[in-house]
């Protein structure tokens, strides 16, 4: 766990970021805006950080971006979504930033992309999973680099097809995520498997679950198996006292984001046995880029890296490559380099899909276990998000006329 005198620390120290290389006299640093949750929840966000200042560093060691510098100037928006828009009208009007990037609860992130809409700004939304952002409510100046509900949640429908269970319960946060992540869920495991009958939803308010009464609401509707969508507190309050209460015993269970180091690894040798869950075994993946990353990642911050600091270093990566390809750091052209943009990332080359704006990174899946007293994945898979989204002209019917 992350302590709060540590991130006091590094808050205070990293406000406003520039790597160690200095810009030429004679040129201004490229200014780019971030926010994200880092009060509310370090777990994921402090790691995140670690990512985008690792890629920062080495974009800014070697040479920058057209000759010149890239500043981070970084903002704790607290988790509210009214906090986000007033800092993001700061980062524009005071700070003059060329885009925008960052946010991780899915209320948070609409609230931004909206934002993008009305400054004609661009917003690399890092980390919110609803998909609501990249299709329903999708707009020109907006881009999702995490894989979203649909996919994550087409991945485990997949496996949880192969059960032999038909009565489903859900418990899930009551919020976008949330809600898009059951609706996708429910409607993929239902085309692969009709004869699922859906017993019982469980709706905790976001990091206010009465975990006591959730586990005896999800007993008495005697399911097969539920699907959970918790995460951060609510699910080491739920693990906990599902197992104290035995509502895992002889039953399985589906977590989107279970696997997920940044939730799941402050429950230790507590973490539950044999769920499927999607997540980040970076100490089971060997490919070339994965290592190199790692690597450099626990060289800087002695530490093993989480999810959120893929995801950081993914977006700063691909801040630093839009740029490259826009030639320019006018907002306008920044946007258009980013529709269609292709680049490497520690989990593979990902492109950003001209017709929803939506990368196509794609994200793990498999059993979860203990070994030596920490949750590990186990027969896991990666899945490319390409093989998983709707296809462009789906997605690009699925997004309102410009």
């Amino acid at each position: 766990m992350i302590d709060r005198r540590t991130f006091v620390t590094a808050l205070a120290a990293t406000a406003a970021i520039v790597a160690a290389v200095p810009a030429r006299a004679s040129e201004e640093p490229i200014r780019i805006g971030e926010m994200n949750s880092y009060t509310r929840l370090p777990a994921f966000t402090l790691p995140y950080r670690n990512g985008w200042e690792l890629a920062l560093e080495e974009v800014n060691a070697a040479g920058g971006v057209l000759d010149r510098q890239i500043e981070v100037i970084s903002k704790d928006d607290g988790g509210e979504p009214g906090t986000a828009v007033t800092m993001a009208n700061d980062l524009l009007a005071r700070e003059k930033v060329s885009l925008i990037f960052g946010t991780l609860l899915s209320n948070v992130g609409l609230a931004l992309a909206d934002f993008a809409k009305q400054k004609q700004i661009p917003f690399i939304a890092a980390e919110p999973l609803t998909d609501t952002i990249a299709w329903s409510q999708g707009n020109a100046y907006t881009f999702r680099l995490r894989p979203g509900t649909y996919v994550q949640a087409a991945m485990l429908a997949e496996e949880a097809a192969k059960l032999p269970a038909k009565r489903w319960a859900v418990v899930a946060p009551n919020y976008e995520y949330g809600k898009s992540a059951v609706e996708a869920f429910k409607t993929l495991l239902s085309a692969k498997r009709p004869d699922v009958e859906w017993v019982g939803e469980q709706w905790p308010a976001l990091f206010k679950i009465d975990a006591g009464a959730t586990v005896q609401a999800l007993a008495r509707t005697n399911p097969d198996a539920i699907y959970n969508v918790t995460f951060g507190a609510d699910l080491i309050k739920f693990v906990r006292e599902g197992k104290l209460r035995g509502l895992f015993e002889g039953r399985q269970v589906a977590s989107i984001l279970g696997g997920e180091p940044d939730w799941i690894d402050p429950l230790k040798d507590e973490a539950p046995e044999g769920w499927i869950v999607t997540g980040y075994p970076w100490y089971a993946l060997e490919t070339p880029e994965h290592v190199k990353f790692r690597e450099a990642y626990q060289k800087r911050f002695n530490d093993y890296p989480r999810l959120g600091s893929v995801v950081g270093y993914a977006a700063m990566k691909t801040i630093a490559a839009a740029i490259t390809k826009a030639g320019s750091t006018e907002p306008k052209a920044i946007t258009a380099a980013l529709r269609g943009l292709t680049l490497d990332s520690p989990l593979g080359r990902i492109t950003y899909r001209a017709a929803d704006q939506q990368s196509t990174m794609g994200t793990f899946v498999g059993r979860l276990t203990v070994k030596d007293g920490m949750p590990r994945m186990v027969d896991w898979r990666y899945g490319d998000g390409a093989q998983y989204l709707p296809s462009e002209a789906e997605a690009a019917k699925m997004r309102p006329a410009e």
